[in-house]
């Protein structure tokens, strides 16, 4: 017994009736969706090395970021007004549904003050804050920072001996090196092999020290030795004398 065929029609009207229901929600879900990924920025998180950042620029950037429509051209400035805050090197930002951003910062680590009124970080970028602790100064010409950086580290502790820190380090356009420690002492590097320069003048250091030499300045550029600029040599103290004995006397009685 054959089976009795199905209207056209019949099995037209379920599957109609399925794919609009399917759309339905699919519409649902993305009005949904799009109601929630619409709606302003009401916090902010931050995360990541904040140790050196000012609570009061926390704030303040907080402040100027909510109220602001989540797209993606939002996003962009938001995190290039991050990176503007003091001490930010690079932040990135992301969306926390279903009305917050988190902004993770990474800041600048300092090594030494550039100039007059800049700071450099370890890797090697010029960059604007405020610091109050000791950091040697460096000065050099423009877009040599890097280069400073990278040479710093041998010339502080091919100096260690001394037992004077690095207060500045100097960089000049044909490339010559001078360094000044804090007994004020400036010594001239030149423009190359300044290890072996430096590890003779430390070695020797010792010698002029016991022989009372006062220097404010040395010139390691030669291929053998140095000059010292001397101030003045200090007397050494003399050993102290033995206590004489009184010399007996004889009077004559009257």
């Amino acid at each position: 017994m054959s089976a009795v065929p199905v209207p056209l029609r019949k099995r037209i009207v379920p599957a109609t009736a399925a794919a609009v229901a399917v759309a339905a929600l699919a519409a649902g879900a993305w009005y949904g969706f799009d109601a929630i990924s619409s709606q302003p920025i009401r916090r902010v998180v931050f995360a990541g090395d904040m140790q050196r950042i000012a609570r009061a620029d926390l704030d303040a950037f907080a402040r100027s970021v909510e109220g602001a429509a989540p797209s993606g051209a939002s996003l962009a400035a938001v995190r290039e007004a991050a990176r503007r805050i003091a001490w930010v090197r690079e932040a990135t930002v992301r969306r926390r549904f279903p009305d917050a951003v988190e902004v993770t910062f990474e800041t600048h680590q300092p090594l030494a003050r550039w100039s007059e009124s800049a700071l450099v970080s370890a890797k090697g970028e010029v960059f604007a804050a405020d610091y109050d602790g000791f950091l040697p100064k460096f000065t050099g010409p423009e877009g040599s920072s890097a280069q400073m950086v990278g040479e710093y580290p041998a010339l502080r502790d091919a100096i260690a001996p001394l037992a004077s820190a690095i207060t500045e380090l100097r960089l000049s356009p044909r490339g010559a090196w001078q360094v000044t420690l804090e007994s004020g002492l400036a010594l001239d590097l030149g423009r190359g092999d300044t290890q072996s320069r430096l590890a003779r003048f430390v070695s020797a250091w010792p010698q002029l020290a016991s022989r009372g030499v006062e220097t404010r300045h040395a010139d390691l550029r030669y291929a053998n030795g140095f000059a010292v600029r001397t101030a003045e040599v200090r007397a050494l103290p003399k050993p102290a004398k033995s206590p004489s004995r009184p010399t007996a006397r004889t009077e004559k009685k009257q």
